[in-house]
């Protein structure tokens, strides 16, 4: 199973993912994205467009690498490697 890691900040938007271990079974990131929307719904959508595209201010690794393949997360996953999904934070 591939690990999937969450910045802090998107457990105030899924909860339900707080404190947990997150492990699913998938095969490239496009599979893991939609793996973590069956444990919180709508995460999904937070993290990519209406196309499926990774949204601009969300960047997602699979371990130190970012995802090349940002419209169709195609990036191949081994199961034991990590991925980190993270979110650019702005405001004043």
């Amino acid at each position: 199973m591939v690990q999937v890691r969450l910045t802090r900040h998107l457990f105030a938007f899924f909860p339900q993912l707080e404190n947990r271990e997150l492990h699913v079974e998938a095969s490239d990131v496009a599979g893991a994205v939609r793996a973590l929307d069956e444990l919180a719904p709508g995460i999904a959508f937070y993290v990519c467009d209406e196309r499926g595209r990774l949204r601009p201010h969300v960047n997602v690794f699979i371990g130190n690498n970012p995802v090349r393949d940002r419209r169709q997360l195609s990036d191949a996953v081994q199961a034991d490697q990590t991925i980190s999904i993270l979110q650019a934070l702005s405001g004043g």
